[in-house]
């Protein structure tokens, strides 16, 4: 399946990963549109992203907008959720229940709500890619809310793909990935982090967006997947 002549929508494309899988789908073809809740960020994803590339702003959180978003937007093929802020380590004896609760609205409830919102738009034959990742899988001491974020999205994702079939929804498992989500690390902490993790994995590096968004591309040409997570770890949950 050829991307040329589809639509996909990108939400959270103005950085990071979903930059990275925008720009590689409007180099294979397609016509996108990028969206996100900060007008300077898209400004400044339209000005590195392929022309023709299209960009909207919408609060995430809001349903309401969400919903105008999709209204403004029209008919489209693929929906990828890639938005969310850094997930901020939270030990369990230090557990801020509020700030917590606040980590589900863009991360879980923001793409369930783009989800519902979008099914009136999205063709026949297209699909919605979801993100998690692997700390779902594989937690560490501080991460209980993220990995219940990210376990909570991959349930949605099997819950949506039978409901919702034939329309296909899926979802990308990252493992470490060199990206603004670390942005509020130092810059020396964050490339020693980027050093360890790397020097621990099985091919030896951390992720670049440019790798993961081939899995979103390739979520979006696989006509036979459904239900499905897809990791890109490096080897992470092997070591």
């Amino acid at each position: 399946m050829s991307l040329a002549n589809q639509r996909v929508v990108v939400l959270g494309g103005t950085s990071g990963i979903g930059l990275a899988t925008a720009d590689l789908a409007a180099r294979q073809g397609a016509e996108v549109v990028v969206a996100s809740s900060n007008p300077r960020s898209v400004e400044r994803a339209l000005s590195a992203l392929p022309g023709g590339v299209k960009g909207d702003v919408a609060d995430l959180t809001d349903p309401a907008q969400v919903s105008a978003l999709f209204g403004r937007i029209g008919p489209f093929d693929h929906l990828v959720f890639t938005a969310g802020e850094p997930l901020v380590l939270m030990p369990l004896d230090a557990l801020d229940l509020g700030a917590a609760m606040d980590f589900f609205t863009l991360r879980y409830f923001g793409a369930l709500s783009a989800v519902t919102a979008a099914l009136r738009h999205l063709r026949e034959g297209g699909s919605v890619v979801l993100t998690t990742g692997i700390a779902g899988d594989r937690p560490s001491p501080g991460w209980v809310v993220a990995a219940s974020i990210l376990g909570a999205v991959e349930s949605m994702v099997r819950g949506m793909a039978v409901e919702l079939a034939p329309l296909r929804v899926n979802a990308v498992s990252p493992g470490v990935v060199r990206s603004p989500l670390w942005a509020a690390l130092d810059d020396d902490a964050r490339e020693e982090m980027y050093a360890g993790t790397g020097a621990s994995l099985l091919l030896g590096r951390v992720g670049e967006v440019e790798d993961i968004a081939e899995a979103y591309v390739f979520l979006m040409r696989e006509r036979w997947a459904t239900g499905t997570i897809v990791t890109v770890d490096g080897g992470a949950l092997l070591v």
